[in-house]
């Protein structure tokens, strides 16, 4: 090769952008985005694994896997207001792309300990009575997520007590006093209990001793009935409630499928599971660059009545066909 021709070549090949082989570059990392997780339940909680497990999966149905291109850290509250309020300095102390939150009393500390973290919310009652958000259609904040029912739909549980067992004149409703939830679904079934001719007795859920002699002071009177709101403590005592349900033959009426699974006569309320598959969507937006801000709050969009004929037969009820017609779901 002549002298001139060698340093054409060799200033042509100087001048060429650099090119990677195709293999090598797909070897780059992605990178690591990072997500919090505050339950409200306790980690070894069946209903806890069913919803982090929707959860994964509808994260991974955008192309998000855990341990590939995004960590996810997990705390477990257990319903309780200490571990709430330590959980959420842990995990805001990670620095995360977002958290996921169960509930008012997950959203309310993480708030008080950031108020530019991005929040995803799940089973929230009032978000804007609250003081979570400034409206549902604009969030206006660092949280937003989906709401868990309104207020008014707690008189059905009434209802439905008194088309499974029309004997029953009074009726236990278990709520939280501490938190504005359980006095807003009192008040909700309240408004139709003189209509159905149901005197009402509230029983405070806020720890086990409490809710075992209460259920065992209002059994002692005949006719009567039980309603379990929803709130943390209700769920983490449920497997208590339902046991002293059947002990003293109380029908009772739950707010979620996961009392009635458990051995409770009847439920009626939003799919538990469904809206963490919703909340992956919005925590996939907001890894792309929207803010919660932006994002309306969302209803549940599934509500379903669970019965347990087993429970039915053991507590003498004869259950109805409208009521049978309206299950969708029926545990034999």
């Amino acid at each position: 090769m002549k002298r001139r021709e060698f340093i054409t070549l060799l200033g042509g090949a100087a001048a060429a952008p650099l090119a990677w082989p195709l293999p090598l570059r797909a070897q780059q990392p992605e990178r690591m985005r990072r997500i919090g997780v505050l339950m409200n339940l306790a980690a070894d909680d069946p209903e806890s694994s069913a919803r982090v497990t929707a959860f994964a999966q509808g994260l991974q149905q955008l192309d998000w896997t855990d341990g590939r291109n995004v960590r996810i850290d997990t705390r477990w509250a257990a319903g309780d207001a200490d571990r709430y309020r330590k959980s959420a300095t842990e995990l805001v102390a990670l620095m995360p792309d977002v958290i996921l939150a169960t509930g008012t009393s997950a959203v309310a500390p993480l708030q008080q300990a950031t108020r530019t973290v991005p929040i995803v919310f799940v089973n929230v009652v009032d978000p804007v009575g609250a003081g979570l958000v400034a409206s549902l259609a604009r969030p206006g904040g660092n949280a937003t997520g989906f709401t868990l029912y309104e207020y008014g739909m707690s008189g059905k549980w009434l209802e439905l007590l008194k088309q499974i067992a029309p004997r029953v004149t009074r009726a236990a409703v278990l709520r939280d006093p501490a938190r504005a939830p359980g006095i807003g679904q009192f008040a909700a079934i309240q408004a139709v209990a003189p209509s159905l001719g149901v005197e009402l007795s509230p029983v405070d859920v806020r720890d086990a001793g409490e809710i075992e002699r209460a259920i065992t002071a209002f059994a002692r009177s005949p006719n009567n009935g039980l309603i379990v709101t929803a709130s943390p403590s209700a769920a983490v005592h449920r497997k208590l409630i339902v046991t002293m349900a059947a002990r003293h033959q109380l029908p009772a009426v739950y707010p979620y499928r996961y009392f009635v699974t458990g051995g409770g006569l009847i439920s009626y309320g939003p799919d538990s599971i469904d809206p963490y598959r919703r909340a992956a969507a919005y925590v996939d937006r907001i890894l792309k660059g929207e803010k919660p801000a932006d994002l309306p709050v969302q209803a549940p969009v599934k509500y379903q009545t669970v019965l347990n004929l087993k429970t039915a037969k053991a507590l003498g009820l004869e259950v109805p066909p409208t009521v049978l017609v309206r299950a969708d779901e029926v545990i034999e």
